[in-house]
């Protein structure tokens, strides 16, 4: 079985995203990528970054080291004390789970991506599904609960197949509006919907 084709990666206009869930989408991945990035100028260089974004909702975000609020004094001209209470084991542990969280963030926000892809693609696989049969369901994207599923849907049918053939032959090859009456049996199948 050969590998799901993508488009791979592509070059976008920058240019404003006109549908509203794919602009929230890229600006939590957007953001989580500035934050990488600073967070990567931190270790590398020791620099002192401070980033502040505002949502289209007007929600703030930001991102500082070693703050948000000492970096703005800085800006500000504010020059307060420098905050040398810490000891360099206890700074070094913190640098080291800073690194890990925003790690663990950018893990999670891809995994809230992958699931959000795959219920759009849901959403729009059950849209194009609902003209066909559950039997024509294409059965190497079906989960192993689906393939039970539909294999039990089928020995129902081709029992209630079978037992409709054996009350025709019972009857001496009744008409063709008795087949359809014995058959709204066979119909009666539950309908899924995978």
């Amino acid at each position: 079985m050969e590998g799901k084709q993508t488009k791979g990666r592509q070059k976008i206009a920058i240019k404003r995203i006109e549908n509203e869930d794919d602009r929230l989408i890229t600006f939590s991945k957007r953001r989580s990528g500035i934050y990488k990035k600073a967070s990567e100028l931190v270790t590398l260089c020791g620099a002192e970054v401070a980033v502040l974004v505002f949502s289209p909702a007007g929600k703030p975000f930001s991102f500082g080291h070693p703050s948000l609020e000492s970096l703005a004094n800085r800006l500000l001209g504010q020059n307060l004390a420098p905050n040398d209470s810490s000891h360099p084991l206890v700074e070094a542990h913190r640098k080291v789970r800073i690194i890990e969280l925003n790690q663990k963030h950018s893990e999670l926000l891809g995994q809230m991506e992958a699931e959000r892809d795959r219920g759009k693609a849901l959403k729009e696989g059950t849209g194009e599904k609902s003209s066909q049969g559950w039997w024509e369901a294409p059965i190497d994207e079906l989960s192993l609960q689906e393939l039970k599923q539909m294999n039990a849907m089928l020995e129902e049918f081709h029992k209630n197949l079978y037992e409709n053939k054996n009350q025709l032959r019972r009857n001496g090859g009744a008409s063709s509006s008795s087949f359809q009456a014995h058959s709204g049996h066979a119909t009666n199948i539950p309908f899924c919907q995978l």
